[in-house]
């Protein structure tokens, strides 16, 4: 009687885990935002925050990046992690946009 069990633990088990792979697969082969996407440019996004121009984007304040924005879907060590504002895409930990809020 504990075969039938163990077999149907087994199963779940495999299911579970080729579903966490799959994910994961699928987030590492997100592409990156295009500084030139639309509303990538709309938002004023930049890879690289230390290139943000202070003069067109006066929001942004030194030490601001994707990586302690409250949107940031990763470690705030991250190279790269998703950002609801870019469905499907990652944006770079070092990345700022004019959408930045501060990580609580």
């Amino acid at each position: 009687m504990n075969k039938p069990t163990n077999r149907r633990v087994f199963m779940m088990q495999t299911i579970s885990v080729a579903g966490v792979a799959a994910f994961a697969t699928t987030a590492a082969q997100a592409a990156m935002v295009d500084e030139k996407d639309p509303q990538a440019a709309g938002l004023g996004y930049k890879a690289d925050a230390t290139k943000v121009d202070k003069a067109k984007q006066p929001k942004y304040a030194a030490g601001q990046h994707c990586g302690n924005c409250a949107l940031f879907q990763g470690k705030a060590t991250d190279a790269a992690g998703g950002c609801p504002l870019f469905a499907g895409k990652q944006v770079a930990g070092n990345g700022w946009c004019s959408a930045y809020a501060k990580k609580a």
